[in-house]
């Protein structure tokens, strides 16, 4: 799994540096992030979609037609629009959920804020979430945005990654420390 995430990374990079460029360039940047946020979230929402963009069956062409028609309705930004058709030409909106990522990562960055992957094993409310972002901030000096996740084999805690560091105070990781201290022990 990580050598496949590996290759969608360098495979959606490009797109996304090359988006960002021009979405910069064009003082468009916030309007193609909100963009992308939509379709991300519509991604997540809709199998269907999420099959269709996957999907080696479909062809880049008709793909591009089905989100030419898709996006002229959702009213989505031209420049976005058009990049979205030149991805699904390419046969590339497979790797679409790693583009949008990685052009967060760099809208980020522009805004001089740092993105931290939090895993928690249920959803955080609105409280958890400003209330973490503030500590993060408070420790790291620059804004954080929170890219959120949830697994309930965690049991409890969170993990939160910012950039290299790894910070787990899960259960499940606890009790898997206390088994292997157990073993040690007996």
């Amino acid at each position: 799994m990580a050598a496949q995430n590996s290759v969608l990374v360098q495979i959606a990079r490009p797109y996304a540096s090359a988006l960002f460029d021009l979405a910069q360039s064009e003082n468009q940047l916030a309007s193609v992030e909100t963009g992308l946020s939509d379709i991300s979230r519509l991604i997540g929402e809709s199998a269907d979609f999420s099959r269709f963009l996957r999907s080696p069956v479909i062809s880049g062409d008709t793909k591009a037609e089905a989100l030419d028609a898709l996006l002229a309705k959702a009213k989505t930004n031209p420049l976005l629009a058009n990049f979205l058709k030149l991805v699904a030409r390419n046969g590339r909106l497979f790797a679409l959920d790693q583009i949008i990522a990685s052009f967060r990562e760099l809208a980020a960055q522009a805004r001089g804020e740092i993105t931290a992957d939090v895993t928690s094993a249920t959803p955080l409310t609105g409280e958890q979430v400003a209330a973490l972002a503030q500590t993060l901030k408070a420790k790291i000096g620059k804004t954080v945005t929170l890219n959120q996740h949830v697994d309930a084999s965690l049991i409890g805690g969170l993990q939160v990654k910012v950039g290299s560091q790894m910070i787990d105070s899960s259960l499940k990781t606890k009790l898997a420390a206390m088994k292997i201290a157990m073993k040690e022990v007996g």
